[in-house]
Protein backbone atom coordinates (compact mmCIF):
# COMPACT_ATOMS: atom_id res chain seq x y z
CA UNK A 1 0.00 0.00 0.00
CA UNK A 2 1.57 2.95 -1.45
CA UNK A 3 1.43 6.34 1.11
CA UNK A 4 2.23 9.80 0.30
CA UNK A 5 4.91 11.24 2.69
CA UNK A 6 6.19 14.67 2.79
CA UNK A 7 9.79 15.24 2.85
CA UNK A 8 11.61 19.78 3.42
CA UNK A 9 15.21 19.45 1.13
CA UNK A 10 16.84 22.07 -0.26
CA UNK A 11 15.92 23.04 -3.92
CA UNK A 12 18.79 21.95 -4.95
CA UNK A 13 19.19 18.64 -3.99
CA UNK A 14 15.59 18.38 -5.26
CA UNK A 15 16.16 19.81 -8.67
CA UNK A 16 19.63 17.47 -8.79
CA UNK A 17 17.88 14.28 -7.43
CA UNK A 18 15.02 15.13 -10.41
CA UNK A 19 17.67 15.34 -13.22
CA UNK A 20 19.01 12.11 -11.97
CA UNK A 21 15.84 10.26 -11.83
CA UNK A 22 15.10 11.10 -15.21
CA UNK A 23 18.43 10.14 -16.56
CA UNK A 24 17.99 6.80 -15.17
CA UNK A 25 14.22 6.66 -16.18
CA UNK A 26 12.92 5.94 -12.62
CA UNK A 27 10.91 8.51 -10.80
CA UNK A 28 12.33 9.71 -7.81
CA UNK A 29 10.13 8.68 -5.43
CA UNK A 30 10.73 5.09 -6.42
CA UNK A 31 14.40 5.91 -6.28
CA UNK A 32 13.83 6.89 -2.66
CA UNK A 33 11.54 3.97 -1.91
CA UNK A 34 14.44 2.23 -3.30
CA UNK A 35 17.06 3.81 -1.03
CA UNK A 36 15.23 3.18 1.98
CA UNK A 37 14.37 -0.08 1.87
CA UNK A 38 18.05 -0.69 1.62
CA UNK A 39 18.84 1.58 5.16
CA UNK A 40 15.81 -0.27 6.57
CA UNK A 41 17.22 -3.60 5.59
CA UNK A 42 20.07 -2.73 7.33
CA UNK A 43 22.38 -3.91 3.52
CA UNK A 44 23.16 -6.96 5.52
CA UNK A 45 21.70 -10.92 5.49
CA UNK A 46 21.63 -11.95 8.65
CA UNK A 47 21.88 -15.74 7.61
CA UNK A 48 25.38 -15.51 5.59
CA UNK A 49 26.74 -11.60 6.09
CA UNK A 50 26.81 -10.57 2.67
CA UNK A 51 25.87 -7.13 1.27
CA UNK A 52 22.53 -7.44 0.30
CA UNK A 53 21.92 -5.34 -3.63
CA UNK A 54 19.08 -3.31 -3.95
CA UNK A 55 16.32 -4.01 -6.63
CA UNK A 56 17.64 -0.77 -8.62
CA UNK A 57 21.13 -1.63 -8.66
CA UNK A 58 20.07 -5.18 -9.56
CA UNK A 59 18.22 -3.67 -12.84
CA UNK A 60 21.30 -1.93 -14.11
CA UNK A 61 23.62 -5.19 -14.32
CA UNK A 62 24.20 -5.82 -17.71
CA UNK A 63 25.93 -9.36 -17.34
CA UNK A 64 28.66 -8.92 -18.74
CA UNK A 65 31.92 -10.90 -17.65
CA UNK A 66 35.00 -8.49 -17.66
CA UNK A 67 38.14 -10.16 -17.62
CA UNK A 68 40.44 -9.95 -14.27
CA UNK A 69 43.66 -8.87 -16.57
CA UNK A 70 41.69 -6.40 -18.29
CA UNK A 71 43.95 -3.19 -19.12
CA UNK A 72 41.19 -0.44 -18.91
CA UNK A 73 43.56 1.82 -19.90
CA UNK A 74 44.81 0.64 -22.79
CA UNK A 75 41.25 -0.16 -23.47
CA UNK A 76 40.07 3.31 -23.27
CA UNK A 77 42.79 4.86 -25.26
CA UNK A 78 41.98 2.11 -28.51
CA UNK A 79 38.05 3.76 -28.08
CA UNK A 80 39.35 7.53 -28.72
CA UNK A 81 41.96 6.48 -31.22
CA UNK A 82 38.69 4.98 -33.36
CA UNK A 83 36.68 7.65 -32.31
CA UNK A 84 38.57 10.51 -33.47
CA UNK A 85 39.37 9.01 -37.09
Amino acid sequence: MNTKLTLKLDKDVIEKAKEYASSQKRSLSGLIESYLQTLSNKGISSTDNEMQISPFVKSMASGLNIPADLDHKKEYANHLIEKHK
